[in-house]
């Protein structure tokens, strides 16, 4: 026996934003559905978005990628093994403006997201410190060893006065210099 699908009943639009929505609906009790076809379409243009769930008793869906400050008709459909019911009654909507958006939410909501934000700079901030701190030690470091070597192979002048300058010279290759060679 081929029983009738009703359409999807008190379809509603939630979570409005200013590029997505998410609509919601119920269905009759032991209506054998096995998934949902989604219509969103805007308002005065052919072009429709067609989404289609099987296997799912979820009764909601994301609608995305929509335009700020613009309306939109949305139908469900209740799908089962015999085919799809009625589409529901059209739900319209128009998504706000951005600065609608941000005038809409309350003082506390900025305040949180700007808490958010400069304690995530602050943390940011406080790693480049510390990496250009390890890097100046670094240099420092390196700078001082560099310094102890050039000290360490430069003749003391306090020394140097008291020996004669045979001591510091090298010492002559009876059979030529290293840069000389026997012809």
């Amino acid at each position: 026996s081929d029983t009738l699908l009703s359409a999807p009943l008190n379809v509603t639009i939630r979570e409005l934003e200013v590029n997505s929505a998410v609509v919601t609906w119920e269905i009759l009790e032991g209506d054998p559905v096995i998934g949902f076809a989604i219509t969103q379409q805007k308002k005065d243009v052919r072009m429709l978005r067609f989404i289609q769930e099987v296997n799912t008793t979820t009764r909601s869906c994301a609608l995305w990628d929509l335009d700020e400050d613009t309306e939109y008709i949305v139908h469900v459909q209740s799908i089962s093994m015999g085919g799809s019911s009625p589409p529901s009654q059209p739900v319209l909507f128009r998504t706000p403006k951005e600065s609608e958006k941000m005038a809409s939410k309350s003082p506390d909501e900025v305040m949180m997201e700007e808490v958010g934000q400069a304690a995530q700079l602050r943390a940011g901030e406080l790693i480049i410190i510390v990496v250009v701190l390890i890097m100046w030690a670094g240099v420092i470091a390196l700078f001082c060893r560099q310094y102890d070597i050039i000290k360490d192979n430069e003749p003391n002048n306090n020394k140097d006065k008291a020996k004669n300058s045979s001591e510091c010279s090298t010492p002559e290759h009876p059979q030529g210099g290293l840069l000389r060679s026997n012809v």
